[in-house]
């Protein structure tokens, strides 16, 4: 027997009586109005006085703060998107109001009202989840991630390129006066010599006109000539543009051109962790609970060198010193181990090699490798495996990077003459030398001590899954793998309000 199809009935044209509230068509637990509730809540005064009078009225800020954090949480970062979901997307339009700014008021407010001033307005949210017990600021879980910066991939700048071409600059300027000499050598009167060791504008263009002068009634090879008027004409403007990108390099190796502020650093980009240099920033982020509790930008590409600023960002924000800083063997420095100290914090950090000395059974079973030879440390001199002492010889200092000075103590043994175990000891011509850092030993030590602690283990387990689940989220989930904006203080407002979306986001599913 058939049935007859029934289909429900819709028609377009229908009026209703009371038109419908955009209220009634979100969710009461949807996420836009957790975004609404809580900004609804946060002192926005500074970004509000950021406005000048007079001229047409604005939108609100704090709508538009709302708007963009949103698309955020939504995944959405076109200022152009945003415009459109203004315009489309029933929340959207109950969070603003149906106000709809253009794409050119967002970008903006975005790039440039919240620059400077973002910060301050996730610090508030963090607090105001601290409150609710979401998260704890005293115990935190750093680590590092790259993101592309929105910047060429194939117009940069090197440092080194920058010095191999001064060099060559100076070398030519000096092959340049032996063709002087060369002209001069059967004449007792030769022009005085000019400074190389400057490459400057002002200084290679003093020395070019001092061998145009020398060479002025000369008869004068037409290479050296074709030389002297391509140096006159190219290398004082050369050197001028390379003394500008060495002030935009600060200390860094690299940056783009179409975005100074981003270095080159290597990306993971495929299953197999084959990448490619692309321009870019080192985003570190301290999480608790899966929820980040502050985030800096780096130029640098290793985390070592920023753990230090990143913590003092932490605690400047906050006002207050968190009690343990959980990190992996990125962070495990003298530098980061003595700030950590100094600030009472307790740093279950690892340090290089530290899970090859837990496995390696060659390591701990090697008697002749430094960390395994005995040391006395009343008359400060260490033991070969032949009993033979090993006296301190020389102390002196090196310094990082950073700045940061260690110091560095040298030991040699007497005589390894003729030792039947010298083959396997060491190699050199002379006798055995080896240089220890004691500071560093000691506090490499301390380290190991809390990470094979029963806390420790369970901090290493949970460090994991609470910070590197989070990069997981903002790269793969959000999909967010390249910046949007360019400059330093930009980036560093798009980070923060893709790190606002994932608490945000996060906290409305709990």
């Amino acid at each position: 027997m058939s049935r007859k199809v029934v289909f429900k009935t819709y028609h377009q044209n229908q009026l209703s009586l009371i038109p419908p509230s955009y209220d009634d068509l979100v969710p009461k637990n949807h996420p836009v109005r957790i975004v609404n509730t809580i900004v609804d809540h946060l002192d926005i005064s500074t970004l509000e006085k950021s406005y000048k009078g007079g001229g047409t009225s604005s939108y609100h800020p704090r709508m538009l703060l709302k708007v963009v954090i949103y698309s955020y949480l939504r995944n959405i970062y076109s200022s152009r998107k945003i415009e459109q979901a203004l315009q489309e997307n029933i929340h959207f339009m109950w969070l603003s109001g149906q106000s709809k700014p253009d794409h050119n008021t967002i970008n903006d407010f975005r790039g440039k009202r919240l620059k400077g001033k973002f910060k301050n307005i996730f610090n508030q949210v963090v607090e105001l989840l601290a409150e609710q017990g979401v998260l704890s600021l005293k115990e935190l879980y750093v680590d590092g991630t790259k993101i592309e910066a929105n910047a060429n991939r194939y117009t940069f700048v090197w440092g080194k390129s920058i010095k191999t071409s001064k060099e060559r600059i100076r070398k030519q300027l000096k092959e340049l006066w032996s063709y002087v000499e060369k002209v001069y050598a059967e004449e007792q009167m030769l022009p005085n010599q000019p400074d190389f060791e400057e490459i400057d504008p002002e200084k290679v263009a003093q020395t070019i006109d001092t061998i145009n002068e020398a060479l002025k009634d000369k008869e004068v090879d037409k290479k050296v000539k074709q030389k002297l008027n391509y140096a006159k004409k190219n290398w004082p403007k050369n050197l001028q543009k390379y003394n500008e990108q060495e002030a935009i390099l600060g200390k860094r190796n690299s940056y783009s051109k179409t975005d100074p502020d981003a270095t080159f650093m290597r990306m993971k980009d495929d299953h197999m962790q084959n990448g490619q240099l692309k321009p870019g920033y080192n985003l570190q982020a301290s999480t608790n609970n899966q929820f980040i509790t502050s985030y800096t930008l780096a130029q640098t590409t290793a985390d070592t060198t920023t753990l230090k600023d990143h913590l003092n960002d932490h605690i400047e924000s906050y006002g207050q010193t968190p009690e343990t800083l959980i990190a992996d063997a990125g962070y495990g420095s003298e530098e980061n181990y003595t700030d950590l100290e100094e600030k009472n914090i307790a740093a279950f950090v690892k340090y290089n090699y530290f899970h090859k000395e837990q496995r390696d059974k060659k390591h701990k079973e090697n008697p002749f490798h430094p960390d395994n030879l005995f040391y006395n440390a009343e008359t400060d001199t260490y033991y070969c495996p032949m009993g033979q002492e090993m006296t301190k010889t020389r102390t002196y200092e090196s310094k990082t990077k950073n700045g940061f000075t260690q110091e560095i103590h040298r030991y040699q043994a007497q005589n390894c003459c003729g030792c039947p175990l010298r083959g396997s000891c060491h190699k050199a011509k002379g006798n055995r030398i080896i240089e220890r850092n004691h500071n560093l030993l000691r506090l490499k030590q301390k380290a190991k001590n809390l990470l094979l602690s029963e806390k420790g283990i369970a901090h290493r387990k949970r460090r994991c899954w609470d910070v590197e689940a989070v990069f997981g989220n903002i790269k793969q989930n959000m999909g967010f793998k390249r910046f949007m904006l360019r400059g330093m203080e930009k980036v560093t407002t798009e980070i923060g309000l893709i790190a606002m979306a994932h608490n945000l986001k996060k906290f409305s599913v709990i």
